[in-house]
Order: C-alpha cells, then structure tokens, then sequence
C-alpha cells in the first residue's frame, strides 16, 4: 500500500511547474501522509492548487471519519468497477510531487523506508480521483485517492506496487480528455526511470514533516542507530 510522498519544492517553483496559482497557505510537505490537506490540481480547476484531504470514504459509505479512508486506487480495479469509471470520466486530478517513499522488509518487524525521485529529482505528477462528500456533522469535505500500479524496473526491488505517474506531456490531456480509453491508456503509460535511496524511520510517524525525513540514512540505521536524526 502506498502511504506517503514528498513534495519539497517552494511555492514559486510549484507555479512554475505546473502553471498554476498557489495560495500563500501552501507548505512544503516532506511526509504527505494519508489524513493530511495537501495540494491537488482538479480537472474542474486546472488553473490553481486546491487542498484536499487524502483518503476518500470507502464507496460503500457517504460518511466516514477521516481513520476510516481508502487512501489508493489501483489502477485495474477502475477498469472493473463502474462507479470508478464514472469517477474517471469526472473527477481526475494530479497530484504535484517529488518524491514518494516505499519500504522494504527486512525482517519479521523491521521494514527499511526508502525514498524514490525522478533522476533529474525535478518535480512529477502522481494521478488521482477525488470527490467530495458530508462529513457527519454536516460539512462538506474534499478527498483524492492516488492511483497505483503494478511497480516498474526501477521500483521492483523494493516493492511490488508504485503510484501512476504521469509525463508533463500528458498531464494536460489528463485533466482535460474525455474519453475514457484515452484516459485508461495513460494510467497504463510506462513510468520513468527512478533513483531510490534509503531514508531514516523518521518518515514512519505521519507528524514528522521536516527536512530530516529525506535525507540519506543507512539502512543500518533502521535497526536504532539514529543519533544523526534524533
């Protein structure tokens, strides 16, 4: 299950990328986590970020507590369930990034965290769906689910899944086609190449968000040699 991703960059450098106006409460995020408000472009709003809450209530259920989300969206369960494709037809959004963490097992209760980045470690986009939905006191709530697929050569050896990322080239299309096929053949779009490197478990508490969670740390360090980090 992918569970956490990165987006570094500053505010001048995510407009520039994505062309888009961000609002001055935009924060770098060193460990998206599902639960938290993060920055999305939605295809009804392509022109600027909006904040949504990762993690949509469960397709069964219009309410459910924010602990209680389906957080990611595989990619060939969309092609079987019909309800998906509606949301695909009407709901797409990016998600912008710049990294995005997986783990390794390494044992009955060690897992090794390992951040992965575009070897150019330049900003991506992740694809998503998103809704919006009553909370149980009544308000209204935004929420996306990433899409994953099957991990490519360069995500394999620690995982088996990785989210869809999409080119620059087509994430205009993304937002903007309807046609479902079309859309179906872009999920289904090689993934680039990455660079991965191990991280501090740090990165495993969903509160931790600073400039420690991504940097180097040996995958002996998993084991309680953390005094760099602590």
């Amino acid at each position: 299950m992918f569970i956490r991703y990165s987006l570094t960059s500053h505010a001048n450098e995510v407009a520039k990328r994505f062309s888009v106006d961000v609002p001055e409460g935009y924060q770098p995020q060193y460990n998206a986590a599902p639960t938290h408000l993060l920055p999305v472009i939605t295809q009804d709003s392509p022109q600027g970020i909006s904040f949504f809450y990762w993690g949509a209530p469960p397709l069964w259920a219009n309410k459910k507590p924010l602990g209680e989300k389906i957080i990611n969206t595989r990619i060939e369960l969309i092609q079987e369930k019909s309800v998906l494709q509606k949301k695909l037809r009407e709901k797409r959004c990016i998600i912008p990034a710049d990294g995005f963490y997986e783990w390794k097992r390494a044992g009955k209760r060690t897992n090794i965290p390992y951040r992965f980045t575009l070897r150019d470690k330049d900003q991506f986009s992740l694809a998503g769906l998103w809704e919006e939905y009553d909370d149980e006191q009544g308000d209204m709530f935004h929420t996306f689910t990433l899409i994953t697929t099957e991990a490519n050569s360069s995500v394999i050896p620690i995982t088996d899944r990785m989210p869809v990322i999409l080119s620059p080239s087509l994430e205009n299309v993304w937002l903007r086609s309807t046609d479902e096929q079309e859309l179906l053949s872009i999920l289904k779009s090689p993934a680039p190449a990455l660079d991965f490197y191990s991280v501090s478990p740090l990165v495993n508490s969903p509160e931790r968000n600073d400039r420690l969670v991504i940097l180097p740390a040996p995958p002996a360090d998993q084991f309680g040699n953390l005094t760099l980090f602590d």
